[in-house]
């Protein structure tokens, strides 16, 4: 799927409206274009500036919180895109890293990060089927459970 009518169409249908980009928290921006392609940083799951929640997954953090924090953290590194390309240039996610602050011998961060990769899917369909890792980190900034980046390809300017 791809074209700002289709993505457009189908953030609506599934009554999906980005949010504002997240002000970074430390020395970076949010995105950067690089030829056809568009590379977020790290994006943790704020909403309206607010971050969600914080603590580790599999202590403070259930398995299933956590995986609605990082569809927030993925919609956030959309919004970032979208700023850079505008969201209907975006012709597939290539690659989605998930980072998941771990309680010791957790080991579902893969079901964590699935919140990010479910969303993609359900916005882009095929398109939005990626490669990925899913990391169990010690800590994350500003103690949030998840972050997630995004690769992804975009139509080249006309």
């Amino acid at each position: 799927m791809s074209g700002d009518t289709s993505v457009t169409s189908r953030l609506k249908e599934l009554n999906i409206t980005l949010p504002a980009v997240a002000a970074p928290v430390a020395a970076y921006i949010p995105a950067a274009r690089v030829g056809n392609q568009v590379w977020t940083s790290g994006q943790l799951p704020f909403v309206q500036g607010e971050l969600a929640a914080v603590g580790k997954v599999g202590a403070e953090v259930s398995v299933d919180e956590a995986y609605q924090y990082a569809r927030i953290a993925a919609l956030n590194a959309l919004a970032a895109v979208d700023a850079v390309v505008g969201i209907g240039n975006v012709v597939r996610i290539l690659k989605i890293v998930g980072f998941v602050a771990s309680a010791q011998n957790f080991h579902a961060q893969p079901a964590v990060v699935n919140g990010a990769s479910e969303l993609m899917a359900e916005i882009f369909g095929d398109a939005g089927m990626h490669v990925r890792s899913a990391v169990g980190v010690a800590e994350l900034p500003l103690g949030a459970p998840v972050e997630i980046e995004l690769v992804v390809e975009v139509a080249q300017a006309q």
